[in-house]
């Protein structure tokens, strides 16, 4: 397998792999092992090496450090990790499930990050997953990436809703001739203005404000 290569990864078991990469239309098909199983244990060791990571390079609180991990982890992150990595490529797919773009569709995308991780786990160890989680995931959290992330008002949402606090977005400006203008957005939370954004119509304005907002909340802890 061209991807293990890659990693420099002398694989013990390829069947691993092999299930890593198998949907279940295709397991039907073929009578075989899909990847859920691997998808449930690659889960659990995200979330192990990225809370260690929070918790050794942050001072946030645990709430700061769940929001955070949530983020690196749904489903949205999971298929950018895999897109950029290729992985994609590797599915074994039913027929049906193949013709109808399985191989880009968001859900099975993220799931074969997680599946692969958790192959990776048992077939070179702790260590080894954690060098690939180390390699694909923690730089997109200590360069603040939230790209991945194309409603940013929703995650903004999830980000304050657990404290029930009112969250708000207005128009503070509006510039240029009716043809091209500009407006410029502010989300407040709790009356306290964090975050501003510019476009070119209200609704990707408010889109910005809330991108601003997120960056900010790494920073200095919306919470």
């Amino acid at each position: 397998m061209k991807l293990l290569e890659q990693l420099q990864i002398l694989p013990n078991s390829k069947e691993l792999y092999e299930i890593a990469f198998t949907h279940t239309s295709y397991a039907n098909e073929e009578g075989c092992q899909s990847y859920e199983r691997l998808e449930y244990l690659g889960d659990a060791v995200l979330e192990l090496v990225i809370s260690e990571y929070l918790y050794q390079n942050t001072t946030y609180e645990e709430g700061m450090m769940t929001k955070l991990r949530a983020h690196y982890v749904c489903e949205t992150a999971l298929y950018e990790y895999s897109m950029r990595l290729g992985l994609n490529e590797y599915l074994r797919l039913g027929h049906g499930e193949e013709h109808t773009g399985g191989k880009y569709r968001k859900a099975i995308v993220a799931d074969i990050f997680e599946s692969f991780t958790g192959a990776l786990f048992l077939d070179q160890g702790l260590e080894c997953a954690k060098k690939f989680i180390y390699e694909t995931v923690i730089p997109c959290i200590e360069k603040q990436e939230f790209n991945f992330f194309s409603d940013y008002k929703s995650q903004l949402q999830e980000l304050v809703q657990t404290d029930q606090r009112s969250l708000t977005y207005r128009i503070i400006a509006e510039e240029g001739p009716s043809h091209n203008k500009t407006f410029t957005a502010v989300v407040e939370i709790e009356g306290i203005v964090y975050g501003t954004g510019i476009a070119h119509s209200k609704k990707e304005a408010e889109q910005e404000a809330a991108k601003s907002a997120l960056e900010k909340s790494v920073n200095q802890e919306i919470k």
